[in-house]
């Protein structure tokens, strides 16, 4: 779990993805529309990608990709963050972490 912790301290949002995930992509374009710029890190792309891909899925993390930390907080995938979404509670959220201002 090193290298995960590693990459989300001192981040307000970071998402891990992979580029040719379309629910990846959505996810990305949900948070940054609300004017977070999140930290992303391609798995495909990223060197240590497979090493994160298991460090992800110890955490339980399944599917590995989208992944969502804020505030260095595991907040889940898709299914998660959708549901913050709909409840109202995924910008406060953000706001909290300062990832976005309003």
């Amino acid at each position: 779990m090193a290298i995960v912790k590693r990459l989300v301290t001192d981040k307000a949002v970071v998402i891990f993805s992979k580029s040719s995930c379309c629910i990846c992509y959505s996810i990305k374009t949900l948070i940054c529309s609300f004017g977070a710029n999140p930290t992303v890190y391609e798995l495909d792309e990223h060197p240590d990608g497979q090493l994160i891909e298991r460090e992800l899925k110890g955490l339980g993390c399944k599917p590995c990709a989208p992944v969502v930390f804020i505030g260095q907080e595991l907040i889940g995938g898709s299914n998660e963050i959708m549901s913050l979404h709909l409840k109202g509670k995924l910008v406060p959220m953000l706001i909290k972490e300062r990832a976005i201002w309003l």
